[in-house]
């Protein structure tokens, strides 16, 4: 193994006071030292990869042993070779302690033992993010790095005792981080890792247990927080990891989970799957928003979810009259009461369609049991299993039972309630006739955004449509294999002359089951968003209604949720605390916390975009913007638009702009049309408003220019007609 040789550091020439060897030398040796060890570290896990991978597959147990470390060992590899020394995010020194503690993106260790990087969620790097002048936390001092395509391109040092000043450069303790935020901007979120501010390292270590509420203004780093805490906790807390259900991430939509893509796996965390709540069904991709306001309020809500339970339920009622089986040899008298004890036996939670096996079952059992008797009767000579094998097929049965519990479509369920009235008043009666006629349409199957939280109740409620077919198929392999295996045994069992010796087991029948594998798994297509997941994440939570909470509740059953949101970003108002609207869906631990200081948006656009929501909200949680960005807030008009965005590019290189409410706009290299929907979540050096007055009137207008208007991290402009 080499040594580096090329210098970690490359500073610009304005810097040339920071490039002294006093000041950095001993990082050169401790990046020289992480560049060997990682070096060894690839090669290391290369080689035990190439090892697993060629090792037998195996079976149960051992198999998933070996997919897992495989999985472990390809998402480090990946991490380490995505990175160099730029691992490091900076380093601490401790009152107690002479030689600083490097923090890294994960933890690295050198061929003795000797620990290079702290991994920065880890409780020793707490220090690194939290510490203040106010609270320093046993630090002496604290630098960062400011790493730009593999060497470190400007770092910045703080200090928390007077006896600490010598041998730093920088002593200004936000000037770098407040440069940092006004640096270009790009089409992927940036890696602000090294930068994470106290008040946001706080939330990102907070415990799982309930649901926690993080509520900040534009630019506070929600986002940030919310996907730092992400593989914070799978690093922290056990109760989460892959095995255990793992971590769901729900975003607003696309282009934010676009944005957001790199992020995760620049933290080591590959696995968690990331959504918008249209990824939780099929139909999802192809609805459309709801354009009748109040036919959305109507399904929004708790209640409708719950006419699922209704509208199921009418299909799941015992027949009320008896009826007479002609088997071959006996006749068979099946009563109210037989269905009725058949349909009791159905588990609470069982899905509907799954549970006409298990129908089946307890009424042959029932059937077999009332004639007991008769079965014992040497004339007819009849046994148990013969019967149930006749009372499986016996075709007026079978009818029976589907046409007393029929295997259910999803949207053909849900779609009947909006095209049968009479089917909606006994799944709702709370609604009343108007609000009835209201929710009718002629086109069942247009389905709406409004429209998912049923679906996604009834198919979770109906459960697999073809799982009668496949178990019955199964059953059908498994009889087969058995006959099979019949003659096998009685073929060993005739050759065994003494009848003595290991062919006499055969005899038993618990041996014959055994031999017939029973495990193997049947053919179904894993829902990876199906749940359950030990821990849910939603960013722009403050948009959720009710009857979308209960999709994500349904995937939560221990209501471990990050809720990161707005009330004042919320389009449809947001007038009550956030601890009744989660109350009100289920959500009864709930823990508010809040972020105050605007780390994104300039004080310019802010003194533009605060009386805007200000008029329409007067109480909304406006953040504090702590840095200028010398850029006044442009106004002209529309056809301005062009030469505005090509004097831009001209003098920006580097950086992203937007233009937003002008849908004929095509976009350019660097420049993005989006709707106000659809910028929720991202941020741009420049942003272009046109006519932001018709965005809309009331909350949703004003919301929409708030929202557009705090998206530029340096400057905005406002074309109007």
């Amino acid at each position: 193994m080499t040594q580096q040789t090329t210098s970690a550091f490359e500073l610009p020439e304005r810097l040339a006071a920071k490039a002294d060897p006093a000041l950095i030398a001993d990082d050169e040796r401790h990046f020289a030292t992480v560049a060997t060890t990682l070096e060894q570290d690839i090669a290391e896990l290369t080689a035990r990869l190439d090892q697993v991978r060629r090792s037998p597959g195996g079976a149960g147990r051992a198999a998933m042993d070996r997919d897992n470390e495989i999985h472990q060992l390809s998402s480090r590899l990946r991490t380490l070779r995505r990175f160099g020394s730029d691992l490091c995010l900076g380093r601490i020194v401790l009152a107690d302690q002479d030689e600083p503690v490097y923090i890294g993106r994960l933890g690295l260790a050198g061929a003795d033992g000797r620990r290079l990087l702290i991994d920065w969620r880890s409780p020793a790097a707490e220090p690194f993010f939290a510490a203040t002048h106010a609270n320093p936390m046993g630090l002496t001092s604290r630098r960062r790095y400011r790493w730009q395509r593999g060497r470190v391109g400007d770092y910045w040092d703080e200090v928390f005792t007077a006896d600490a000043l010598d041998g730093h450069a920088a002593l200004d303790d936000q000037s770098a981080f407040i440069a940092s935020l006004g640096s270009a901007r790009s089409e992927r979120m940036r890696d602000v890792l090294a930068t994470i501010q106290a008040d946001q390292d706080a939330v990102i270590r907070a415990g799982s247990r309930g649901a926690l509420v993080v509520d900040g203004g534009p630019g506070t780093g929600k986002t940030v927080v919310a996907l730092h805490r992400t593989a914070h906790l799978l690093y922290s807390d056990p109760r989460l990891g892959h095995r255990k259900g793992g971590v769901l991430f729900v975003g607003p939509h696309q282009p934010y989970l676009a944005y957001v893509a790199d992020v995760l796996p620049s933290l080591g965390e590959e696995g968690v799957q990331t959504c918008t709540l249209r990824d939780l069904l099929p139909e999802g991709q192809a609805v459309v928003e709801e354009p009748d306001p109040e036919v959305a309020r109507l399904k929004a809500t708790a209640g409708m979810v719950g006419a699922i339970e209704r509208a199921v339920g009418i299909y799941e009622e015992p027949p009320t009259e008896a009826c007479k089986l002609a088997i071959e040899w006996y006749e068979i008298s099946v009563q109210p009461e037989d269905w009725s004890e058949a349909f009791a036996a159905v588990g609470a939670g069982t899905p509907h369609n799954e549970a006409r096996e298990t129908i089946l079952d307890e009424l042959v059992t029932i059937l077999i049991d009332k004639n007991a008797d008769a079965l014992q009767d040497e004339e007819h000579g009849i046994s148990p299993e013969m019967l149930a094998r006749e009372l499986r097929r016996d075709r007026e049965l079978l009818t029976a039972l589907r046409r007393a519990w029929p295997i259910l479509e999803p949207t053909d369920l849900v779609g009947d309630l909006w095209t049968v009235p009479a089917y909606l008043r006994l799944c709702a009666p709370w609604l009343s006739r108007e609000e009835i006629r209201t929710l009718q349409r002629t086109d069942p199957a247009a389905w709406t955004l409004a429209d998912l939280p049923l679906l996604d109740a009834a198919r979770r409620r109906l459960g697999d449509t073809d799982a009668d077919r496949r178990q019955r198929a199964h059953r059908a392999r498994l009889a087969a294999e058995r006959e099979l295996m019949d003659g096998v045994v009685d073929h060993l069992l005739n050759s065994d002359d003494d009848g003595e010796g290991a062919t006499m087991m055969l005899g038993g029948a618990d041996l014959r089951d055994a031999l017939i594998d029973h495990s193997e798994p049947e053919p179904v297509n894993p829902d990876l968003l199906a749940g359950p997941f030990a821990h849910i994440v939603v960013d722009e939570a403050q948009e959720l209604t009710d009857a979308e909470w209960q999709m994500l509740i349904a995937r939560c059953p221990s209501r471990s949720f990050t809720i990161v949101g707005d009330r004042a970003q919320a389009r449809h108002g947001f007038t009550e605390s956030w601890t009744e609207r989660l109350e009100r869906a289920g959500l009864d631990r709930v823990t508010l916390t809040s972020l105050s200081v605007n780390y994104r948006t300039p004080e310019e656009v802010m003194a533009e975009a605060e009386p805007v929501i200000r008029a329409a909200l007067p109480d909304a949680n406006v953040p504090t913007s702590i840095r200028r960005s010398g850029l006044p807030v442009l106004h002209g008009a529309p056809a301005d638009r062009d030469t505005l965005l090509a004097a831009w590019l001209a003098d920006h290189p580097e950086g992203t702009a937007c233009v937003i409410g002008d849908p004929d706009y095509p976009g350019l290299p660097r420049v993005r049309s989006l709707t106000p929907e659809l910028v929720k979540g991202l941020e741009f050096d420049l942003v272009v408003l046109i006519d932001p007055e018709s965005f809309g009137e009331g909350i949703e207008g004003a919301v929409d220019r708030y929202v557009a208007m705090t998206r530029a991290t340096g400057q905005l402009a406002i074309l109007r007609h």
